[in-house]
C-alpha cells in the first residue's frame, strides 16, 4: 500500500484516498486555528500577489497596513505571499505590530519554489496545501469573540483569487457566519476606481432582482483612499480623536 506524508507535493493530492485527504484537511485546519490562537486576531488583508513593489498600490497598501495595525493595536494577517500581501507585511512590521499568515503553495498561477517565507519567523505563518484550510484560518483571524477584539477584513485590488476570497467573505457576512454576535468591518479598497466596474455589475444585479437593493452596501464599506478607510475603522470602534494619529502621517498623494 502506498504511504502518504504531509511533505508530499501538492500536485499529487488528487491521488490521495478521500478518507486520508479528509483527515489531512482537518489536521491542517486545526493548525490554522492554533496559529490564530497563538498570535491573536486582527486585520485580515486580501489582495493581489502580482503587484510589483514600485506600483503605487503597493505603497498605498503598505501605508494602510501600518496605520491600521497601530490604530487597532492588532495582528496583521495575510496570505504571506508576494505583491500586496508582502506590502501589508512590511507595513505592519513598520508599525512594530505582530504579523501572521497562511501561505499557499501556488501564487499568481505558479508554484512557489519554497514553502518558507524569506524573512518572517517560522512560528508566525504556515504553508497550507488545502485552500479550504487557508480560508478557515483567514476567516478565524477576523472573527471577534468579544467586544474588546478589534478586527477587520480589507479587500485590496486583486484578480481571480482575491475576488474569490472577497465574495466568500461577503457571503459569510450575509449569512451571519461572520459577525453574527460581534460585527466585523469589511472594507473594499477602491484605489483609482479599481473596483468601480465590479460595483456597477452589482448595481446591474440589483436591477435584475438577483440582489436586493442596498443589500451589498449594508455588508461592506467601499473606500477610495486610506484616510477614508482609517476614519471608518476609527468610527466603527469608537476610537477617540487623540488616538487617530494617522491623520498627520498619511501621504497626501494617497489621501
Amino acid at each position: 500500500m502506498r504511504s502518504y506524508t504531509t511533505d508530499h507535493l501538492v500536485d499529487t493530492l488528487e491521488e490521495i484516498p478521500l478518507l486520508i485527504k479528509s483527515c489531512m484537511v482537518c489536521r491542517e485546519i486545526h493548525k490554522c486555528y492554533q496559529l490564530v490562537h497563538n498570535l491573536g486576531r486582527g486585520a485580515v488583508y486580501l489582495g493581489s500577489s502580482r503587484i510589483k513593489p514600485d506600483h503605487h498600490h503597493f505603497l498605498q497598501a503598505m501605508e494602510l497596513a501600518r496605520e491600521t495595525a497601530g490604530l487597532l493595536e492588532c495582528t496583521t494577517w495575510s496570505g504571506v505571499g508576494p505583491g500586496l500581501m508582502d506590502s501589508i507585511i512590511k507595513g505592519a512590521l513598520q508599525a512594530g505590530k505582530p504579523v501572521g499568515g497562511f501561505k499557499i503553495a501556488k501564487e499568481a498561477g505558479e508554484w512557489t519554489s519554497s514553502n518558507f517565507h524569506p524573512y518572517l519567523p517560522l512560528d508566525t505563518y504556515m504553508t497550507c496545501r488545502f485552500f479550504s484550510a487557508r480560508k478557515h484560518g483567514l476567516v478565524d483571524a477576523a472573527v471577534r469573540n468579544n467586544l474588546t477584539d478589534r478586527t477587520a477584513i480589507i479587500g485590496l485590488p486583486g484578480g481571480i483569487g482575491t475576488l474569490d476570497e472577497i465574495f466568500e467573505v461577503l457571503t459569510l457576512i450575509q449569512l451571519k457566519r461572520i459577525g453574527s454576535k460581534y460585527p466585523v468591518p469589511f472594507i473594499l479598497m477602491n484605489y483609482d476606481g479599481f473596483y468601480s466596474k465590479l460595483l456597477q455589475f452589482i448595481d446591474t444585479c440589483e436591477n435584475w432582482g438577483t440582489v436586493s437593493h442596498g443589500e451589498v452596501d449594508s455588508l461592506w464599506k467601499v473606500c477610495n483612499c486610506n484616510l477614508e478607510a482609517l476614519e471608518y475603522l476609527a468610527d466603527f470602534y469608537d476610537i477617540p480623536d487623540s488616538r487617530r494619529k494617522f491623520r498627520g502621517r498619511l501621504r497626501e498623494a494617497y489621501v
